[in-house]
């Protein structure tokens, strides 16, 4: 992977420009280059978005990530554990757990599960559409991570590392494979508001150049242009208008940039020394520019048959997952997409919040997998789909100390499952205790996760790094192994 640079030599009028405005000037330019990546458009003139060589032969090309916020309980939806009906109501053996609150004796499950597929998974009331794509799943029943407590797991789960400041996993994706399509962002996040307490660092690029940062986009404005199937009404301009300029047309654009490239062209001769702030402010006007012709399309989800947009239902998931698959299909490297603001599956006082939940994410994430398949497009498309941790077997403890239908934070030992790209469908790989607690069997780590995504796309994540402040930085900081057990 390429290296970082030290950056170009100054002459002395830059050299004194620097001098003279100190930091103030370096922030505001710090500013601009963050402004412009939140709109999806490269403001660095190095680590660009040309594909890279790799380091494996890849089983996948693009990654869309479905994220359940909150916490989505594992033995109310992928992980049965029968021994919660026979000990019901019983404490669990061991004393109380060390969770974030107070908890009780255990709880079995409300909801029912049942076999399905050929494989005979089994799969929670909850979650009957994602049943009915078992055989192209793989549940890894054994993940775990390190604090319970919703933003450093949920930075864990998204950078590697539990507190702010590192490149997001769509980040490092788009710095070591390039993308498929200038035209578009190499990275798109997809939520009805911007989510958690946690916000953009959950997809920022951190040190890494800008052009690598996330392009968070509202699906809610999709959701509100398409409450009609056919969505005659919906404008995809108003998705994404902050590319746009009224004032001039395209042709008027494509002058002033013509203009603008010969000369800094001109300049580079007169001075023979590249200044990356104005190259890489060229560049980001190109993207801009570039993306007024082609996002617009991608978008315009009025283009999709009566019958996709009925197979991946009503609301917002519903549309933000339709988009994520147009998106991949169009060249777009990583898509996420994000369930709601704030924590909504962390159900606390009453775990039947996870039905809501549930009815308006199964349908559609399921329909991510038949839509892949039935665009060719699964067989080199990872999915990946979970939570930042699990939630107890246990009840909780209220304030009041009185006992509650709800589960507490569980980061021991939870699930994830993965589909295509790569990845055994109609397989389960690792196990919790009998309870449901802990990770017992082929425990996965977050960091093993993170290294397993980058196998699949044909990277060593040991060779994925950045230096940065005196250090090689990398997605799996100093740890991580690859699952090879789940890869066909």
């Amino acid at each position: 992977m390429r290296p970082h640079k030290s950056g170009m030599p100054l002459n002395r009028r830059d050299a004194l420009c620097r001098i003279g405005n100190g930091f103030g000037m370096m922030a505001f330019a710090g500013m601009i280059s963050d402004s412009l990546a939140k709109a999806g458009v490269d403001t660095d003139a190095e680590g660009g978005l040309e594909p890279r060589k790799l380091d494996f032969a890849p089983h996948a090309k693009r990654v869309i990530f479905l994220y359940m916020n909150g916490g989505l309980s594992q033995v109310d939806s992928f992980d049965p554990k029968p021994a919660l009906e026979k000990y019901h109501g019983k404490p669990l053996p061991g004393g109380s757990v060390a969770t974030e609150r107070k908890t009780g004796t255990l709880m079995k499950s409300p909801f029912e599960f049942k076999k399905y597929g050929k494989c005979g998974m089994e799969v929670s009331e909850l979650f009957p559409y994602v049943g009915e794509c078992v055989d192209d799943i793989c549940f890894i029943r054994s993940v775990y991570t390190d604090i319970p407590n919703h933003e450093p797991s949920m930075l864990m789960m998204n950078t590697g590392h539990s507190q702010v400041g590192r490149p997001s996993m769509g980040a490092w994706l788009t710095y070591g494979l390039g993308t498929e399509n200038k035209n578009l962002p190499g990275y798109v996040v997809l939520c009805p508001d911007v989510p958690t307490t946690v916000g953009p660092p959950l997809w920022n690029n951190a040190f890494l150049p800008a052009v690598h940062q996330g392009t968070y986009i509202s699906d809610k404005v999709l959701e509100k242009q398409t409450e009609s199937l056919v969505g005659k009404k919906f404008d995809p301009k108003k998705a994404i208008s902050y590319i746009y300029n009224d004032k001039f047309s395209l042709p008027e654009q494509r002058r002033e940039l013509d203009l603008l490239e010969k000369l800094d062209r001109m300049r580079i001769e007169r001075e023979s020394i590249q200044d990356p702030q104005l190259d890489a402010t060229i560049k980001s006007m190109e993207t801009a520019y570039r993306m007024q012709t082609e996002a617009p399309e991608v978008f315009d989800i009025r283009k999709e048959s009566e019958a996709t947009l009925k197979l991946y239902g009503p609301g917002s998931t519903a549309r933000g997952c339709l988009l994520a698959v147009r998106l991949v299909e169009k060249g777009v490297r990583m898509v996420q997409v994000y369930y709601a603001k704030g924590d909504p599956w962390d159900a606390h006082s009453d775990i039947q919040a996870h039905r809501k939940n549930a009815k308006d994410s199964d349908q559609p994430f399921a329909a991510v997998i038949k839509d892949l398949k039935s665009r060719g497009l699964l067989k080199d498309t990872l999915v990946v789909c979970g939570s930042e941790f699990g939630r107890t077997p246990v009840v909780e403890i209220g304030a009041g100390g009185g006992v509650q239908n709800g589960r507490d934070h569980n980061p021991f030992g939870f699930t994830m499952w993965l589909a295509g790209g790569g990845v055994k469908g109609g397989t389960t790989y690792g196990a919790t205790d009998e309870f449901g607690f802990k990770a017992v069997e082929k425990p996965v780590h977050v960091h093993d996760l993170h290294a397993t995504v980058l196998y699949l796309l044909g990277i060593d994540h040991t060779k994925l790094t950045y230096r940065y402040s005196g250090r090689d930085f990398r997605l799996t900081d100093v740890a991580g192994n690859v699952i090879h057990d789940i890869i066909a």
